[in-house]
């Protein structure tokens, strides 16, 4: 199972980085009293008892930027909601109910429908404060949870709240059906890659860009096994987005990539990878997702590229995908196509692989023997335990004295070893180093 996604949102100064790093134990999000300063997604990966879940905190809904980034960060916001498996809204009891607070209720609304939705009432920082906690029932999202970032009161409460939402099926088989994503900028031919794949016409192909508009999903069955393949909209650069439909387009598209089991990232081979291209791969190995490389429209090239030649180009231009292996196709005459589902669901298969602790344990013994942690201002390193808390992709915790005494490169060093030694080359592999105390016990 992946790990659940939980969007930090609200107007601007309700407290929603410093309620970030209470629950992540570190300052992650920078907290200024000036609206405005979170402008992307900030992220952070949170323990709590048996569960870990990724945390997202957006910028201010409806903050008036001072150098124009509005846009931006709502765009980075709408992200965030679209990928998300629970919002957290958050609000500031010592203001109340403002306009703005009604006008992001009205927003968060529609997607409560689909995915669960906590509010949190921020800054109950003394017991004067818990009053106000109830005239937040007016905004018909549920029953307000009072918390306060700075003195840590109600975090247990919430956290346990938030676990149970995302994770209410401990022990519960995880769904068979694979979820395969096709992304790629306009007219690389996914929506005939997806027909190829189906072995039927589900999606409309058409030589008119942008054709498809929404994220598709289309389920079939092949080789005695059920898929859903989600066919998107063609991602452009920022300035060729013209209209809200277009954006909601890419903010689909974007939303397919996080829920997706593996990723199909097309690519037209008859032409140079652009600026698109390699924005959409930054996306995909930013968010940690099994991809595969597909050059399609490789009759178009006749012959004049080797292989191998054109699997280097792509390292040389997206080094962020090295890890992601390339099939040649030609969606059109499906050439191929069977190589390219067979390669998803070998991708698939190893990225839902889970190491037991005492194997991993083992691992991790031998990979501290080879290379002990260096110190770090006179303080070294040491790891406790280890344990993987997720799969597709895995992601291990490993518990430590000290995060900070680790080094990048070390850790860097620690995620390579322990992909070559699990057999978890060519899928993305997350570590996250916890503090041993750090952990939110009852």
């Amino acid at each position: 199972m992946s790990l659940p996604v939980i969007a930090i949102v609200g107007r601007p100064n309700v407290g929603k980085s410093s309620l970030l790093n209470s629950f992540a134990g570190e300052r992650i999000s920078i907290v200024d009293s000036t609206p405005g300063v979170t402008r992307d997604r900030v992220s952070a990966l949170v323990p709590f008892q048996d569960v870990v879940m990724e945390l997202v905190d957006t910028g201010g809904i409806g903050v008036v930027d001072q150098d124009d980034l509005s846009d931006h960060i709502d765009r980075q916001i709408a992200f965030a909601l679209e990928g998300a498996n629970l919002i957290l809204f958050v609000v500031d009891v010592r203001d109340g109910i403002t306009p703005l607070d009604r006008a992001v209720a009205t927003r968060l609304r529609e997607r409560s429908e689909e995915i669960p939705l906590i509010l949190a009432a921020n800054k109950v920082d003394h017991p004067g404060l818990e009053t106000g906690i109830h005239e937040f029932h007016q905004l018909g999202l549920g029953t307000p949870h009072g918390v306060s970032a700075n003195e840590g009161w109600g975090r247990k409460d919430l956290l346990r709240e938030i676990s149970e939402k995302v994770w209410p099926t401990k022990g519960v088989e995880i769904d068979p059906v694979m979820r395969i994503a096709v992304v790629g900028r306009r007219n690389v031919g996914k929506s005939t890659f997806v027909n190829a794949l189906a072995e039927e016409e589900r999606v409309i192909v058409s030589e008119v860009p942008g054709t498809t508009r929404d994220a598709v999903d289309v389920r079939f069955q092949k080789d005695g096994r059920e898929f859903v393949v989600i066919d998107t909209a063609g991602i452009q650069r920022r300035k060729g987005i013209k209209n809200s439909i277009e954006f909601y387009s890419q903010v689909r598209t974007l939303g397919a990539i996080q829920r997706a089991d593996v990723v199909i990232f097309l690519l037209d081979a008859s032409e140079e990878v652009t600026r698109a291209d390699k924005k959409l791969g930054e996306t995909i190995s930013h968010a940690h997702k099994v991809c595969l490389l597909v050059a399609n429209k490789w009759d178009l090239t006749n012959g004049e590229v080797a292989t191998e030649a054109y699997a280097d180009y792509l390292t040389d231009r997206m080094p962020g995908m090295i890890y992601a292996p390339v099939v040649f196709t030609t969606a059109r005459d499906t050439r191929n196509i069977q190589t390219a589902i067979d390669m998803a669901q070998h991708l698939y298969k190893r990225a839902s692989k889970r190491a037991g602790t005492g194997e991993l344990n083992r691992v991790m013994e031998a990979i501290l023997k080879h290379r002990p942690p260096p110190s770090k201002k006179g303080k070294a390193g040491k790891v406790y335990y280890s344990t993987q808390v997720a799969v597709c992709p895995p992601v291990f915790a490993l518990f430590v004295n000290q995060p900070k005494a680790f080094s990048k490169d070390y850790k860097r060093y620690i995620a390579n070893a322990l992909r070559e030694a699990l057999d978890f080359e060519e899928i993305p592999i997350r570590v996250l180093f916890r503090k041993r105390e750090s952990l939110y016990h009852d």
